[in-house]
């Protein structure tokens, strides 16, 4: 016979402190341990400590130079 073992939660480290936090629905924190790890956390974000790598977003000035370069090369 195949009895399934209960299983265990699932531990992960804590983004923030890397305390070992198991991954269950009672942590209203996940993956964080706590709030103060997940306000911390926020706050890096809202200063712009991290941050996703990719190309630099353009802003409007850039995009009104590139629409009159292609309207200039279409009336050529």
């Amino acid at each position: 016979m195949n009895q399934e073992q209960p299983s265990r939660p699932l531990e992960v480290a804590c983004p923030q402190c890397h305390t070992k936090v198991l991954w269950v629905e009672e942590n209203l924190y996940r993956p964080f341990c706590s709030k103060r790890c997940k306000l911390l956390d926020l706050g890096a974000w809202a200063d712009e400590s991290h941050r996703i790598a990719g190309e630099p977003a353009m802003d409007e000035t850039d995009i009104d130079e590139m629409i009159l370069r292609a309207e200039r090369g279409q009336q050529e």
